[in-house]
């Protein structure tokens, strides 16, 4: 319980200090694309990690590092607006490339 407490303390300031960073150069979710996207590799990179290693980085990090519901409320946002192209680019590349991350992350671990 403590490496996912650890992880997660250490998770979510870093998805806001990342999130805010990009903001200030556009106001496009690449953010919380980014963070995504990452925590899908430290995923992969860790998935047959002891189970401290575990804990702390998939389970603690990557739980609070990620985030599900904002990247869904951006493609709402996004399709409320009118932006068709922008939201159903943000869900294809987030899928896409969270995917391909979580297996460069699970081939450079093995």
């Amino acid at each position: 319980m403590l490496y996912v407490v650890l992880g997660a303390a250490i998770g979510a300031p870093a998805r806001f200090a990342i999130d805010q960073y990009i903001h200030r150069f556009s106001p496009k979710p690449y953010g919380i694309f980014l963070v995504n996207i990452l925590g899908s590799f430290f995923l992969g990179l860790t998935f047959h990690s002891g189970e401290n290693i575990y804990s702390l980085v998939a389970i603690g990090f990557t739980g609070a590092f990620t985030t599900w519901s904002t990247f869904m409320l951006d493609i709402f946002l996004a399709y409320e607006l009118r932006r068709y192209k922008e939201a159903g680019f943000n869900m294809i590349l987030s899928l896409g490339f969270g995917l391909l991350a979580a297996w460069c992350g699970l081939q450079l671990a093995q």
